[in-house]
Formats: C-alpha cells, sequence, structure tokens
C-alpha cells in the first residue's frame, strides 16, 4: 500500500525514482531499475533523465527479456547469495517494459515475489497515464531518432499487444523508426471487437498525413456508434473530400462479436488475412472493394465471417506478402504460410515480430523499403 501510495502521489517524471525509493524503504531492495521497451521491440531501455545514459539491454537474450517475452516474473540467482527479481510491466496485455529489482537475501526477495509482480502492474498503469504529461518513458522507448511521419504514425497507435479473456492481439510495423502510411487501430467493449488493418499510400508526413486523417475518420464513425460499412464510407468521404482521388487509403476492417464469433467485414483494399486452424494455414479472401477516398460517394457492402475457439489470424500488409527476395521471388502466402506455422507455439504477442525477422532473411537486408505490418489475432471467445 506504501508503494502504491507513493506512485500515485508521484509526479510524472519522478515515477521511476519513486518506486525505486519506496522498494528499498519497504522491500530492502538494494536496487531498482525500470527498463521500458523499444519501439522496434529488440531492446529494453533503462529509464534514466537524460536518456540513454545506460546501455539497453536485448529483448532476445536476457534475463530482463525473458521476462517481457513470457509476461511471467523470472528470478536471478546471482552470486554471494543476491537474487534478481524480472517482473514483467504491463497493462491489460499492452507490454511496456520490465521492473528489475535486486535483493541482498535470496529468501526475502523470493517471499515477496508475488506482492512485486502486482506492484509491477501498477506501475505499468501510472506510466501510461504519465505519458501524458511527460515525454521521460516516450523518449525512452526510441533507440535512434524517430522521423516525423513515424512519430505521427506511432502516436496513432493504440498500443502493440492487447489480451481479453475472449481473444489475444499483437501488432508490429517496420522500419519502426521509419515507418510510411501502414497502420492498424482496435477497440473492444463489453460485446465486441473492432480492427482495422490498413495500408496508406505515399511516403513519409504525406502518408501520415493521410493515414491519420482516414483513422480518425474511421474512429469518430465507431464512436458515433455508426456500423462497419458506414464507418467506411464516412471515412472514404472524408479522404476523398480532402484529395479528390488523388490519394486513398486500403483497409480491411473486422467487427467481432465476442459471445458467438461472428464478424463483419469490409474490404477494402490490399491486406491480407491467414487463418491458422486445427495445424493448417489457408489464406481467408473477400470480395474486394474500392481503397477509402478512391472514388466519392462509394458504397461498402458488409460480409459474413465466423472465427472459432483456436484460431489464430495473421493479418499482413503488401509490405509483407509482396517483398521481393534478391533473385526477384514475392514472399507470397506459402512463405507466409510457413512462418506462421514456425511460429504457432508462440504467443500472438510474440508473432509480429518473428515473421518479420523471417521476412528479413527472405529480404536478404535489413533496410526494407516499404512498410511491413503484421497483426495477430488469437481467438478464444467465450
Amino acid at each position: 500500500m506504501a508503494v502504491e501510495r507513493a506512485l500515485r502521489t508521484a509526479a510524472p517524471q519522478d515515477l521511476a525514482r519513486a518506486v525505486c525509493g519506496e522498494l528499498g524503504r519497504q522491500y530492502g531492495a538494494s536496487s531498482v531499475d525500470l527498463l521500458i521497451v523499444d519501439y522496434g521491440l529488440t531492446v529494453l531501455q533503462p529509464v534514466t533523465d537524460p536518456p540513454h545514459t545506460r546501455p539497453p539491454v536485448s529483448v532476445h537474450n536476457s534475463p530482463a527479456g525473458r521476462a517481457f517475452a513470457s509476461q511471467e516474473p523470472f528470478v536471478e540467482t546471482l552470486g554471494d547469495g543476491r537474487v534478481r527479481a524480472h517482473l514483467p510491466v504491463s497493462v491489460r496485455g499492452d507490454r511496456l517494459g520490465v521492473l528489475t529489482v535486486t535483493f541482498a537475501d535470496a529468501e526475502e526477495g523470493r517471499a515477496c515475489l508475488a506482492e512485486l509482480a502486482e506492484l509491477a502492474e501498477v506501475l505499468g498503469h501510472e506510466v501510461l497515464i504519465a505519458e501524458r504529461d511527460t515525454d521521460l518513458f516516450l523518449r525512452a522507448r526510441r533507440q535512434d531518432r524517430l522521423t516525423l511521419a513515424a512519430e505521427m504514425q506511432w502516436q496513432l497507435l493504440p498500443g502493440t499487444s492487447c489480451s481479453r479473456p475472449e481473444f489475444d492481439l499483437g501488432a508490429q510495423l517496420e522500419p519502426a523508426y521509419a515507418i510510411h502510411g501502414d497502420t492498424y487501430d482496435w477497440s473492444a467493449t463489453a460485446d465486441g471487437l473492432v480492427l482495422y488493418v490498413a495500408n496508406g499510400m505515399g511516403e513519409g508526413t504525406e502518408a501520415a498525413l493521410l493515414t491519420s486523417l482516414a483513422v480518425n475518420a474511421l474512429r469518430n464513425a465507431r464512436r458515433a456508434g455508426l456500423p462497419l460499412a458506414d464507418q467506411a464510407a464516412l471515412a472514404d468521404q472524408a479522404v476523398f473530400g480532402h484529395y479528390g482521388g488523388d490519394r486513398y487509403l486500403s483497409v480491411l476492417m473486422f467487427d467481432f462479436e465476442l459471445g458467438t464469433g461472428r464478424a463483419r467485414v469490409v474490404d477494402a483494399g490490399s491486406p491480407r488475412m491467414m487463418r491458422l486452424r486445427q495445424g493448417a494455414v489457408e489464406r481467408v479472401a473477400f470480395e474486394p472493394q474500392l481503397p477509402l477516398g478512391m472514388f466519392e460517394e462509394t458504397d461498402y457492402v458488409v460480409q459474413e465471417f465466423r472465427v472459432e475457439p483456436g484460431d489464430r489470424l495473421v493479418f499482413v500488409s503488401d509490405g509483407v506478402y509482396a517483398v521481393a527476395s534478391p533473385r526477384g521471388e514475392a514472399y507470397g502466402d506459402t512463405a507466409l504460410a510457413r512462418a506462421i506455422q514456425a511460429t504457432r507455439l508462440l504467443p500472438a504477442a510474440e508473432v509480429p515480430a518473428a515473421v518479420l525477422r523471417e521476412l528479413t532473411g527472405h529480404r536478404g537486408h535489413h533496410t526494407a523499403e516499404d512498410d511491413a505490418l503484421v497483426v495477430c489475432l488469437d481467438w478464444r471467445g467465450r
């Protein structure tokens, strides 16, 4: 209770110092570090002011990275009887980072592990609230400077993962520090989940402006309670009204019923969906309709789709399936299906990054010429 009170009363920029001081006083911790994951989900950055005064920790081959990936506490045994507890910091499945706490007495450290895990969750909520008033945590998230377009795109996103009893979601955009027009959005209610996967036109700030206009138009219609087809129509009018058909945005839209698995779908462009069901991967194609903003007053028709408990749906932009190898071979559905099979045992939050690493191997170089977007939905239902 003392630690929670300290977190809730601390100034936004002092959260890291507050948790360090209180865990030392209340639990006898000899050192405490708050690590925030970077935009590329490759390293955990220590939260310091000024930022980057200490080296980052790898997500892939470190004890802290193990706790981040598994979303379970991991205790590391050190010399001289000390232990270091690595505790995931997340909010409703959105993975923010890791709280690392070192104890001189191993027995005392292990005894309070459950309480520390709860405090790490409280800290996650406070970090999200603090981000409205300070740039400290957003600065810690970046290894390099973001382009202006990437800054705009990341501020538009709902998060990189989300978990509910009925589903798990994970998403990743690459290249993380110079993304163009691809994006995604989701929103859950008591009985439904709305998911958009979009592929914007153009590059740089122009692509980011187009995407921002379209996504906010979709959100405006959704929050007004309009059905899926009307959301698409309203966003279509907004984009056409601004660009007159010179620019447009492709989007795949879903409205899932959590209780039944029934979904309404609008396929307005290039994003694709693959389904893993009972060990078999297949592409699910919908009737294609015009992208948003291509022509004036386009009417959109909803299609029906049903997802079953145990299904994994993977959504990708054309920056994934159309990427060519050095020999000119497109990545395509076959290679994507293999990547989905290879990652079938990973949690949804880990799948996008794993597929993108596979894509880098196919491309033959790290520098991407287009955005690559992967969204993974694991469906449990009720």
